[in-house]
């Protein structure tokens, strides 16, 4: 028998009226009664952990549970009564009570809030043991507190045999949807819902793989890899067996994810119907959804294009160019850095004179269309809403890049040993993206989380001694080509001679079943691919008709970086921090990765950077021709040449590093906007900066930093005090502005926190300060900059950075209940352009003064007036309310949500802006 039932779900499980209809059928009653008959399983003793040298000092966490699986049974139980399957939401608490309790932690208190993460599992916790379809070469141990798997293996197939059973018991359902992502055919098979036309839409544009092209990644992958590719494939076809294995042991036993039967795919009374085995071709089409959404970083040349128009058109091309130069902030001085000892790593700067720049002429823009031959609720109007900002998310250079680290040398901790607390930052979600598991067998020793289908090795985690994570770095390795059309709309010059484009399509079609009520619908996604990548714009170019496509060098390179992960995990291999950089090369998604063991720390940039023609500015697009392409491109595998490992920004041993997907060093230009003055980075830097100095860091005091951080509104906290120092230049006699500046003084003395008044009283501190701040930021950015910008390039402008991305805004690209906040928006220029009009000294200012069109009364004038109009609208007004929250509420607007991707719900928790998976690591050995 399993271990314990199964738990998932599809995207739209979020029809209580229907499911509401649903119980009350004697069937279902019939079902529950039938499948709620509990599992047991034999306990057996852990082996003592011999090869752990963090002496119990390594810490993980990650909601909302481990268990991502659940009968249909158990779904029905959670929509009727709330109930939660075993480890369901068990470290959903620990991790949101963080939020009220780091003021008093202790480092003997860190595992209330966090999971012990040492190897192994005390005889006393062990749940369950189990032998996956009966082999006797991998066991399967289940600890009493989380049940994450503890998957110990005598050989390698075994190992990883039991990985995939693992990763079958805790996250199938879940797989099963993102394989389908990845091939742009989620509706399909989970419903129509807008959502799902929106999300697959999304990365069928960025990834429009066939199905051989899937399989030629695997093969490049092997064939350009030796011995460690062909293990790979090994550990690859292991692990797709033990998936397979359990999908047959809990389809013949029924208790697969119940989230088959409501979306139509098995029967609950007959179990007709099937689940389909998965294949290495799903990894990787896996692989290219995880990719996309935290590993690619550049893109939206053509927008930048637009805005730089924008501005040439307002002030003319020389000054127009020095005021979207101003606003891009391609190597701000005033950034914060991730190497900040002075070491310089040149990529992507600014050319002398550009060469191959192809702007589109004004007004021929248009966006490439990706559906057709829409039907039914294929063609409504919510369709198309979620085509448009799927679209938009797809085309943008503001990717989801999230997360963050927080490492400082053993010179300047408490006991001599480095610390670190860091970890990805990748949304809410139920079941979560992230399992977390422990793997030991031969030539794999690590415990902490890999991507749900694609855990045969830890992705992010600890090893024997050392440990690892990453935060999003966004470099960019996507470039805009501008290829001329020949004959028709579908051929290009490809080196002088006219080329058909190739049309790849994918035909969807879907009907209501009781997980989602989506009438029945269907569309026709479609894209060109040319040589140089998906068509994504059409325009002119001098006249001349032209596509803009994307290329970018991870694209048909998804699988590639499984040398890496298997590398991290390999105890053999990473010994030190320069094998643990070595390791990391392999990997070509754009990361920053961080390193700690008991007597170093480590810090690398990842990804294929391609080494471009000379005089190409990264910035626009440039023309489809071979005097601009990447240097020693092959269209056919698009390989090229990269940028060497010493180009990318590293560090061994620096007094300590941060990252908040912020700057890595001088002179590295990533690709999306806001990186300048002020960044969420700072509130980082500032915390650690200060404890560096005092000397005597702990994990307590460093997990503090962190949790205090996460908190903080970055607005407030950087510029807020500069807006105040404006408005009190002179006394404030209006009763209502004055009014408000004490109720924002007041909260900023308090600390500018946005956090409740006392533990899960759902109400904040300075609550009415907070509002008016939500109320008051769109308010005075769009005032202080479009008079001087004009309509037209401050859109432009909003295009490229959102002005705003509050706990509470769902018009940020993070959306709403999302968590991570104050990545993209206009605090920066704010900042640089008020201490402009102050007089006050500003590396790096903006081309021109904005605010009051740079006269100090002016401005102050003009902050008055919109903080009036700020504190006088209501709480409902700034928190219009949702499907979660009602209208006013403040506290719920902010609140975090685990999207439902399955059947089972949770409760919302209090904000905090920090990592989803976190590690708190302090090691006291080495081997």
């Amino acid at each position: 028998m399993p271990r314990r039932t199964s738990r998932s779900t599809p995207f739209r499980l979020r029809t209580p009226g229907r499911l509401a209809g649903f119980l009350k059928t004697a069937s279902i009653c019939v079902l529950i009664a039938g499948l709620l008959s509990p599992l047991t399983q034999a306990t057996a003793a852990a082996a003592t952990a011999s090869n752990d040298y963090c002496g119990g000092q390594c810490s993980d966490i990650v909601p909302p549970g481990e268990n991502g699986n659940a009968t249909l049974a158990q779904i029905l139980l959670n929509q009727a009564f709330g109930t939660q399957p075993d480890h369901a939401e068990d470290q959903l608490g620990p991790y949101a009570n963080l939020a009220s309790g780091y003021s008093t932690l202790t480092d003997a208190k860190i595992n209330t809030f966090f999971n012990d993460a040492s190897f192994g599992v005390a005889s006393d916790q062990v749940a369950s043991t189990e032998k996956p379809a009966g082999r006797t070469d991998v066991t399967i141990v289940r600890d009493k507190k989380t049940g994450v798997p503890h998957i110990t293996g005598t050989t390698r197939y075994g190992t990883e045999f039991g990985a995939g059973y693992a990763a079958g018991e805790d996250r199938l359902w879940l797989m099963d949807l993102f394989r389908h992502v990845g091939r742009g055919q989620l509706t399909t098979f989970a419903g129509g819902a807008a959502a799902n036309q929106g999300l697959e839409q999304q990365f069928y544009r960025n990834a429009p793989y066939t199905e051989a092209d899937l399989q030629a990644q695997i093969d490049n992958a092997v064939a350009n890899n030796g011995a460690r590719g062909q293990q790979a494939l090994a550990d690859a076809n292991a692990y797709l067996a033990g998936i397979n294995s359990y999908i047959d042991a809990s389809d013949s036993g029924r208790y697969f994810p119940g989230e088959y039967v409501l979306t139509g795919h098995k029967d609950a009374v007959t179990n007709a119907g099937t689940i389909d085995h998965f294949k290495l071709t799903d990894l990787v089409a896996l692989a290219s959804v995880i990719g996309s959404l935290f590993g690619s970083g550049g893109g939206g040349e053509v927008n930048n294009a637009l805005s730089l128009i924008a501005a040439q058109s307002k002030y003319g091309v020389e000054e127009g160019t020095k005021v979207w130069e101003s606003f891009r902030e391609r190597n701000d001085p005033e950034a914060v850095l991730t190497v900040h000892d002075g070491q310089s790593f040149p990529y992507g700067t600014k050319p002398v004179t550009a060469q191959g720049e192809a702007l589109p002429d004004a007004g021929s823009v248009t966006t490439e269309p990706l559906v057709h031959d829409a039907t039914g609720t294929g063609a409504s109007q919510s369709a198309t809403t979620a085509a448009e900002q799927a679209t938009a998310t797809a085309l943008s250079s503001a990717k989801r890049g999230m997360s963050n680290a927080l490492v400082v040398s053993g010179k300047y901790t408490a006991s001599g040993h480095p610390v670190a607390v860091f970890g990805p930052q990748t949304g809410y979600f139920a079941p979560q993206l992230l399992m977390l598991q422990e793997i030991q067998g031969p030539g794999i020793s690590a415990r902490g989380v890999s991507f749900a289908g694609l855990s045969m090795y830890v992705e992010l985690g600890r090893g024997q001694d050392y440990s690892w994570s990453a935060t999003t770095s966004g470099q960019d390795i996507i470039d805009t080509y501008a290829v001329e059309l020949c004959q028709d709309d579908y051929h290009y010059l490809y080196h002088g001679t006219c080329t058909a484009m190739d049309k790849v399509e994918q035909k969807n079609s879907w009907k209501p079943t009781t997980a989602d009520g989506t009438a029945a619908g269907s569309y026709t996604m479609r894209v060109w691919r040319t040589k140089y990548g998906p068509v994504a714009y059409r325009a002119t170019v001098g006249g001349k008709k032209v596509a803009y496509t994307t290329l970018r060098s991870s694209y048909l390179h998804e699988a590639d970086s499984i040398i890496g992960f298997q590398m991290l995990n390999d105890p053999d291999y990473v010994k030190s921090p320069q094998t643990f950089q070595s390791a990391v090369q392999h990997i070509n998604y754009t990361f920053n990765w961080f390193y700690a063991d008991s007597q170093h720390t480590a810090y690398y940039n990842s990804g294929d950077n391609p080494v471009r023609a000379s005089g190409v500015d990264t910035e626009f697009p440039v023309w489809g021709q071979a005097a601009y392409e990447w240097r020693n491109w092959d269209p056919a595998t698009n390989t090229a040449a990269y940028t060497p490992a010493a180009q990318h920004p590293n560090s061994i041993d620096q007094d300590y590093y941060v990252s908040w997907n912020n700057k890595q060093a001088l002179d590295y230009t990533t690709a999306g906007w806001g990186d300048g003055s002020v960044h969420r980075g700072n509130l980082l830097e500032d915390r650690v900066k200060k404890l560096v100095a005092a000397g005597g860091v702990t994990r307590t005091k460093l997990v503090q930093a962190m949790a205090d951080a996460a908190l903080a509104d970055l607005r407030a906290e950087d510029v807020l005090p500069d807006l105040l120092k404006v408005i009190n230049s002179s006394t404030v006699t209006d009763s209502t502005a004055a009014a408000a500046v004490g109720k924002l003084q007041t909260w900023l003395t308090a600390g500018a926190k946005r956090k409740e008044t006392s533990a899960g009283s759902k109400a904040y501190a300075d609550s009415d300060a907070i509002r008016i701040l939500d109320a008051w930021w769109p308010l005075l950015v769009k005032a202080e900059f479009q008079p001087g910008l004009g309509g037209d390039l401050y859109t432009a402008l909003t295009a490229n950075l959102p002005i705003d991305e509050s706990p509470s805004a769902g018009h940020g690209p993070t959306g709403s209940h999302a968590g991570s906040s104050f990545q993209f928006g206009w605090w920066s220029y704010v900042d640089k352009d008020i201490r402009s009009v102050l007089g006050e000294p500003v590396k790096g200012p903006l081309a021109e003064k904005y605010c009051g069109g740079g006269s100090l009364s002016d401005c102050r004038d003009t902050l008055i007036g919109t903080l009036k109009e700020a504190a006088g609208m209501s709480a409902s007004a700034v928190y219009p309310g949702d499907d979660l929250c009602s209208a006013g509420d403040q506290w719920c607007a902010d609140s975090i949500n685990q999207r439902t991707l399955g059947g089972i719900k949770h409760h919302t928790i209090s904000w905090q802006n920090r990592p989803t998976f976190q590690q708190v690591v302090e090691y006291t050995s080495h081997r």
